[in-house]
């Protein structure tokens, strides 16, 4: 069997997993959003009970079990690739090395229980956090409680009958881009209308009706403003279902992969010394700067890589390191073993 290259088989499981892992995301905040009932949401807010109201809305961690299990069918098969890719080996008599991933391992099972929920964790108190802010500012400028529910949990399509916009599984600060958003549209002012029309991640539909008020100096119609708001919330969404897919995706693989070669070297079917870790780059311009610098340098196994931001990382993807080296990172390992070196330390052992 000839090895196939590593960055086609990271290719591969990064098309899959990435998907995977951005429909479960998406899915969880689309069951969130339509299970959730307006009207208990509305009589909380008109008492002025914030907390109660965000408790309505039922943001548990049970509400992404699909995205935990995404994340451990990711690594899973990020640990069976490894191993199945590795050359055929025989020890001194002859009979062929079998390598395994052992996706029941122990440490293996400990790793995705406590990095899947410290990510849900993390996703549901910053919603939580995301909602209070949204709803605790409509209350104090005195907006209509309804007003305020919808400006969170979302409109209704007719369409559809399915909740739209909102802020539901945006990050804090995406939600803040949101209310800036409808700032701008419901100010009538010229300068923020401006300023919406330079927005990257903005519904380009909207710009006429956006430009015909700057033209002729008339407000949106809120109804109207509802709508392009959103759309934009609504790309913002789907933007955090990329990025937060493609990053644990990425750490998903980076660690199963890194874990497959320490499961062998556990089983004594390899030796440490024997292997050596090399970073590679995507290698195009949406590769960071620090990870440019990375590419081609070799770690021993139990080594690091150390980025010029002084962040030291195992593999790429690594959760200990900062968010900025790991973040929408593409990057993967290649791990290069000297199996004649571990045949003749088997040999000699013998």
């Amino acid at each position: 069997m000839v090895n196939r290259p590593t960055r086609d088989i990271i290719k591969e499981l990064l098309a899959t997993y990435d998907e995977r892992l951005r429909l479960a995301f998406l899915s969880a905040v689309d069951d969130i959003r339509n299970a959730i009932v307006l009207r208990v949401i509305v009589e909380r807010l008109e008492r002025g009970d914030v907390t109660g109201a965000i408790e309505a809305m039922h943001l548990d961690a049970d509400a992404f079990a699909k995205l935990e299990l995404a994340i451990a069918e990711a690594y899973n098969a990020g640990g069976a690739a490894t191993v199945e890719n590795l050359p055929r080996v025989t020890d001194p008599e002859g009979n062929r090395v079998v390598f395994r991933f052992g996706v029941r391992n122990p440490e293996a099972e400990a790793w995705l229980r406590g990095h899947s929920s410290t990510l849900v964790t993390r996703i549901v108190d910053d919603q939580r956090e995301a909602i209070r802010t949204v709803l605790t500012e409509g209350l104090s400028i005195g907006q209509n409680p309804r007003q305020t529910a919808l400006d969170v949990v979302g409109r209704v399509n007719r369409a559809t009958n399915r909740r739209e916009g909102g802020v539901i599984g945006l990050t804090t600060a995406q939600a803040r881009y949101v209310a800036r958003v409808r700032q701008e549209l419901l100010s009538g002012e010229p300068d923020q209308l401006r300023r919406y029309l330079e927005r990257g991640r903005r519904d380009r539909r909207f710009d006429k009706t956006v430009t015909r008020a700057l033209q002729e100096g008339k407000p949106i119609p809120a109804e109207i403003v509802n709508r392009i708001v959103g759309r934009y919330s609504d790309r913002l969404l789907e933007l955090r279902g990329e990025m937060l897919a493609r990053t644990e995706t990425m750490t998903a693989l980076g660690k199963s992969r890194d874990d497959a070669i320490r499961q062998q070297i556990a089983a004594g079917k390899i030796k440490v010394e024997d292997v050596t870790k090399v970073w590679r780059s995507a290698g195009d311009s949406r590769v960071r700067h620090t990870h440019r610098a990375l590419s081609g340098k070799s770690a021993p196994m139990d080594g690091f890589f150390q980025s010029p931001s002084g962040a030291m990382l195992r593999y790429p993807g690594d959760p200990q390191a900062p968010a900025s080296e790991t973040v929408g990172c593409r990057c993967w390992m290649e791990y290069k073993i000297d199996y004649f070196a571990s045949v003749v330390r088997r040999q000699r052992a013998a």
